[in-house]
């Protein structure tokens, strides 16, 4: 159903330790087939890298929001496009220590559909590994919600996109990762 789609920064034939840096995009809701001829739509985002998904959710608590998933499997969400953002040439273990110290930033009690949400996460990550932000798209939703803040109806100002508790990995334990599943 998707597709992979690419914003350069391909690596050199000489750099076969560069590991791709990948968007994954997910519809919040059916009518995404029906507005994106306007540019716009409501989307959840993850970053791949290392053959893991990590994207940011909402909780209660004052920890990490950050979670990890299988990509293009996240729970709740209808998987649209993958979209190639870069390399890194982060190892894997200077990778996980790089989103746990990232996630101590985007505690799941701060989501905020409008200001901080799970697409302002990608965009982070996509910046501090490649240099590049997501596509505006991805996110453009938000913007014009923070425009028009005032126009928007209650329930959109208020954080909407639950995290599922199967699914903390990040949050579960002050900040820090689980013991890694491979």
């Amino acid at each position: 159903m998707g597709s992979v789609m690419s914003s350069g920064g391909s690596p050199s034939k000489g750099d076969a330790a560069l590991s791709p840096v990948v968007l994954n995009v997910y519809d919040l809701t059916p009518l995404n087939n029906y507005v994106r001829w306007l540019g716009i739509g409501i989307f959840h985002s993850g970053i791949e890298v290392h053959e893991l998904e990590y994207g940011f959710g909402e909780h209660d608590l004052p920890t990490s929001g950050v979670f990890e998933v299988e990509p293009k499997t996240c729970p709740g969400f209808l998987y649209r496009c993958s979209i190639l953002l870069g390399h890194t040439s982060m190892p894997p273990s200077e990778f996980h220590a790089f989103i746990e110290s990232i996630a101590t930033e985007y505690h799941g009690d701060t989501y905020h559909l409008i200001s901080k949400n799970c697409n302002h996460f990608t965009d982070d990550v996509s910046k501090r590994l490649t240099g590049r932000p997501i596509p505006r798209w991805v996110n453009r939703l938000a913007g014009l919600g923070a425009v028009c803040n005032c126009l928007l109806p209650e329930s959109l100002r208020l954080p909407a996109v639950k995290q599922i508790a199967e699914y903390q990995g990040l949050s579960g334990a002050v900040g820090g990762l689980p013991p890694r599943k491979r």
